[in-house]
């Protein structure tokens, strides 16, 4: 039992113990959801994580990941508290459609948002009834938010974005609380077989300044290590659970290259056999060519590098750290390296020519990388969300009209009326062409023909020969310039 210092009367001690013993009943009865809407297939680390740490607080926490599981009364009704991860575009939209059922299925709980489209949507979330907003290295305050549970412990993110940029001690995820492993997207190799995959993290946040990157608004050029230790655990939890291949889901997986290079050596030393893919910066892989060696050698089987565009004056705009002939060095590289590599683009963006998106197609056939660049990637729009370092440049760059709240950015509209529509038109050529069943190569110059017939050009298709050769990909591929589907809008 406490009590007061400094010559407190005896009734004062038993006021003071009262209270203290009446928010620790409180507490006892918080209990926690943490939802997550989607993270591109994978089993959320950004659920498992803080999970980890409010249960080991002492509160009762249950997950939800929307990817593969519904809304259910029974999850959602005695929660007090609802945290729900937004982590890019269509994790929020998904949200969005979902907040209405889950303050109907949770009439009492505060529902409070974390994660990289969290900040920059405040005002927005708000009105819809979002109770807080957090950001960055966010777990603390997330903690203590769960802990305000009278007025007199009101916390401040209830009324302006916590945004923490200060080093957290990090947990090993608690993963039991989410669907098992061979639910989501697993690793599907060339001769079509799959491997179940595990994911995490080695750090979070990321050290460079691209103008698009929607980690820059609430980030700042700083990333955080997670502790090697931890990783290796998460690893090793996920192997036992039937993982056969790690993807490590970090903006930059060589942000921090000699912490990369611990856990790699260590997790190839305890798993020899043991593959896995991470995402890295083309100028990272010019900067650090001996990494390459590191890489093959310790089973890394994919590399995902964000290329953007193949024009230097888009990549200058975009400040990407790297031009076009870098990109051709690194897809040189990696194939001396027997590494697969799957360049992502933003193809459609306020600097886009009818004759740069044609060299776009041609540059991709011409380097064989037809296998390598999902369909999906050549129709994407560049985003402009609220905070991002586009908004640095003059309007009229740009192409902005105005910013809505409910599509989650700032409305832009191509000089040329023709780009528009080319993007929509090979947005649903796509879409309708995956459904068909139809091969990359059929998809690649169903897109072509699309091009050059805006351009007024004959439209000559591109042999089998300029294909490449078939890497391993995830089964379920998204990119944070995606829209939502249909599906996903509706699914939970």
């Amino acid at each position: 039992m406490t009590t007061m210092k400094n010559n407190c009367s005896a009734t004062c001690s038993i006021d003071v113990t009262d209270k203290q013993d009446s928010a620790q009943n409180l507490s006892e009865k918080q209990r926690i959801v943490l939802i997550s809407p989607y993270d591109l297939g994978r089993q959320p680390f950004a659920l498992a994580e803080p999970a980890a740490l409010f249960s080991q607080a002492g509160y009762e926490v249950k997950c939800l990941d929307l990817s593969q599981q519904k809304l259910t009364t029974e999850v959602l009704a005695p929660a007090t508290t609802i945290f729900l991860y937004l982590s890019m575009l269509t994790a929020t939209r998904i949200a969005i459609e979902a907040m209405p059922r889950i303050k109907k299925m949770a009439p009492q709980a505060r529902i409070a948002v974390f994660g990289w489209y969290a900040p920059v949507n405040e005002q927005y979330l708000r009105e819809l009834g979002v109770d807080a907003v957090f950001g960055g290295e966010s777990e603390d305050d997330m903690l203590a938010y769960i802990a305000s549970i009278t007025d007199e412990d009101d916390h401040p993110a209830r009324t302006e974005t916590v945004v923490n940029l200060k080093r957290i001690n990090f947990l090993v995820p608690d993963r039991k609380l989410l669907p098992a492993l061979e639910k989501y997207a697993q690793l599907v190799l060339p001769d079509g077989s799959k491997r179940i995959m595990g994911f995490t993290e080695t750090t979070r946040g990321c050290k460079h300044l691209c103008r698009h990157c929607p980690v820059v608004p609430v980030y700042k050029g700083r990333f955080y290590a997670v502790p090697a230790g931890i990783v290796l655990e998460d690893i090793r939890q996920q192997l036992a659970k039937g993982a056969e291949h790690i993807s490590f889901g970090d903006p930059d997986f060589l942000n921090g290259p000699r912490h990369a290079r611990r856990i790699i050596k260590a997790m190839h030393e305890e798993f020899p056999k043991l593959s896995y893919d991470a995402v890295i910066k083309i100028e990272h892989i010019i900067k650090y060519p001996e990494f390459l060696l590191l890489l093959r050698d310790s089973g890394c089987i994919l590399v995902t590098t964000a290329a953007e565009s193949v024009d230097n004056r888009i990549l200058e705009r975009l400040e990407k750290g790297h031009t076009a002939e870098d990109f051709e060095k690194v897809v040189t590289m990696m194939d001396e390296h027997n590494i697969a590599l799957a360049p992502t683009f933003i193809p459609f963006t306020p600097w886009t020519t009818i004759d740069n998106y044609i060299n776009l197609l041609n540059k991709i056939a011409e380097l064989k990388l037809i296998m390598s660049v999902n369909p999906v990637q050549l129709s994407l729009r560049l985003l402009i969300p609220n905070g991002s370092r586009l908004l640095e440049l003059p309007k009229e760059e740009t192409c902005i009209t105005d910013f809505k709240p409910a599509s989650l950015g700032y409305t832009w509209v191509h000089n040329d009326p023709q780009l528009d529509l080319l993007q929509e038109n090979i947005r649903h050529w796509t879409e309708k062409a995956e459904n068909d069943g139809l091969s990359r190569l059929q998809i690649f110059n169903g897109i072509r023909r699309i091009a050059l017939k805006v351009a007024g050009r004959n439209a000559v298709d591109v042999a089998e020969a300029h294909c490449g050769n078939t890497i391993p990909t995830h089964s379920e591929s998204w990119y944070c310039c995606a829209e939502p589907t249909e599906q996903q809008l509706t699914s939970f």
